[in-house]
């Protein structure tokens, strides 16, 4: 049977795109009666001390939908030795720290905790991930989910990146903080309309604080004081109508705190930067 050129780059395309499909495993660990899932790309090598790097889906989503829009991360796992897994919430949702937030997850007090300790377990044992080497990387309710894994077991998270979110107010926080500083990227837009910026009410799920609130909370766990540094980044996309600010505290002998202010960013990832490859690149400062 003969191809005509189109036809041809057609079905290689389509070839590529079931091979690469291929690759995408899901397994699951049980948790107090309840089977978690989790998924993530077949590492390509034996390569020891794997960075175990976590992408978490926002609310409503999942991990094979998360994995969408992290092509230049996964282009890079190989050359950086990177396990990229991304988890399901239960019930589509985390039960992260918003003591409002109405989903099944929160209600029941689904044990996010133990589902990541385990999943952590299941990676060293697997593919030889480095157990000191873990990163979190959440997008909306997977950065509050990521805040979560911060306050409530820092001892086996390096690093996270909070992607359009804010930290729970006082009056709306249910976790036990072990204010144990890490480093800490977040990244907000000043037009969001659902992780307010400036702080407050978000939807149905409680009073939230501001960014820079929570961009000092964690500024001053880590025994900082003053004002950041500022830089303004590139605009890489002049169409769009946002450019991003990088504010950082960063000392030798503590924990690097960073804010990506998305000037006119709303609840979606800005297109001057790649979020995940800016992620690796914060994380991977932190253990060179």
């Amino acid at each position: 049977m003969k191809f005509d050129l189109k036809t041809l780059v057609a079905f290689l395309i389509l070839l590529f795109s079931v091979a690469s499909q291929s690759q995408v495993i899901s397994d699951s660990l049980l948790i107090d009666g309840n089977y978690r899932t989790f998924h993530f790309n077949m590492p390509n090598n034996n390569n020891p001390n794997k960075n175990l790097l976590f992408i978490l889906h926002g609310s409503g989503g999942n991990g094979i939908k998360s994995m969408k829009g992290t092509n230049k991360l996964m282009a890079l796992s190989e050359s950086e030795n990177l396990l990229l897994v991304f988890p399901d919430g239960y019930k589509k949702n985390w039960n992260e720290c918003r003591k409002n937030a109405p989903a099944a997850a929160n209600v029941e007090n689904i044990d996010e905790n133990t589902f990541f300790s385990k999943m952590i377990d299941y990676c060293v044992d697997k593919f030889k991930a480095n157990p000191k080497r873990v990163f979190v990387i959440g997008t909306s309710g997977g950065g509050h989910m990521a805040y979560k894994l911060a306050f409530t077991m820092p001892e086996k998270i390096k690093a996270i990146t909070a992607i359009v979110a804010n930290i729970p107010d006082t009056s709306n926080m249910d976790c036990i903080e072990k204010l144990k500083p890490i480093p800490v990227m977040i990244i907000n837009g000043t037009s969001d309309a659902t992780n307010p910026y400036n702080g407050g009410n978000v939807k149905n799920k409680g009073l939230v604080r501001s960014t820079d609130q929570t961009f000092h909370y964690w500024a001053s766990l880590a025994g900082y004081s003053g004002d950041p540094t500022m830089e303004t980044l590139p605009d890489t996309d002049p169409t769009d109508g946002k450019t991003i600010e990088r504010y950082t505290y960063k000392e030798k002998t503590k924990p690097e705190i960073v804010l990506l202010k998305v000037l006119n960013g709303e609840h979606n990832n800005p297109k001057d930067i790649d979020v995940f490859v800016e992620s690796w690149m914060f994380f991977k400062r932190q253990i060179e």
